[in-house]
């Protein structure tokens, strides 16, 4: 049987990735085919034989499962996505039939998110924002979801605690090199005096605070970039809403830096999970 998101979420437990239905794994990412027990609700009803898509998977302190899901077809999926209630259903396990389809990978046992940061207005603070729309017009492994945060901290931190393995954070970071410059910095959050503020959102500090909440990624990366133009944004003069030009020379190499850390994160999680099995 269906129910709101909001009554489920409430519910703690462990988080599984995988789930076997049918003799075949379910994960996020997988597509299945909704069967609501007969005698439910009108949200029953009208969602039995549609084709949903897995969100993430849920276990209660009882134990049992239930899946989340959105519809493939809703006009209104990325608002699913985003976890608003309407366009996101929770169903059991015995609900929801695969749709396995030949030669398809399975669910991806590995989590990265790729998070974009930055503030458009501010000249080459925008760099994060520009590296993720990129991004989002790549395909990218099965796991791995990119988003631009811009300034929203909050949902930086909310997004930290939706059960991933790692975080790659791609931000204007200053380090007083030539504009353009790319890094891959690994900061120790347990630094307090480490910063990468530039914009009013230090990553690292979001990391905290997310750890305050729940658990948090194992492993965080950021992809920084040397900005040319560093705004305040305390007046109207400070508003430019383009990169400057070796910045945004930096925009290519830096999509295929992130996808180069990404793709060994993916690696590195799944030897690891080998060698635990």
């Amino acid at each position: 049987m269906s129910v709101p998101a909001s009554g489920w979420d409430e519910v703690e437990g462990p988080r599984p990735r995988i789930a076997a239905v049918a003799g075949v794994e379910i994960g996020r990412g997988s597509r299945v085919v909704l069967r609501p027990r007969a005698g439910g609700d009108i949200f029953d009803q009208a969602l039995n034989g549609k084709v949903a898509i897995v969100d993430r998977l849920d276990q209660n302190l009882e134990g049992h499962m239930s899946v989340a899901v959105v519809i493939e077809d809703d006009p209104g999926r990325d608002m699913g996505e985003r976890r608003q209630p309407g366009h996101r259903f929770f169903f059991s396990l015995e609900e929801v039939e695969p749709l396995a389809v030949a030669g398809a990978p399975g669910p991806a046992r590995t989590r990265v998110l790729v998070a974009g940061i930055g503030n458009v207005f501010l000249g080459d603070d925008g760099f994060g924002v520009e590296v993720a729309r990129r991004l989002c017009e790549r395909e990218l492994p099965a796991g791995v979801d990119v988003a631009d945060f811009g300034i929203r901290g909050m949902d930086l931190v909310y997004a930290l605690g939706d059960d991933y393995d790692a975080a790659v954070f791609v931000d204007a970071v200053p380090r007083g090199q030539a504009p353009g410059t790319l890094y891959v910095i690994e900061p120790d959050v347990d630094e307090d005096e480490l910063s990468l503020d530039t914009h009013g959102m230090d990553p690292v500090k979001v990391l905290r605070l997310a750890g305050e909440l729940g658990p948090v990624p194992e492993r965080l990366l950021v992809v920084g970039c040397e900005p040319r133009t560093r705004l305040s944004g305390d007046s109207d003069e400070d508003l430019v809403g383009e990169l400057s030009e070796p910045v945004a020379a930096a925009i290519d190499g830096a999509v295929e830096l992130v996808e180069s850390l990404v793709a060994d994160l993916i690696k590195q999680s799944s030897s690891e999970g080998e060698g635990r099995a």
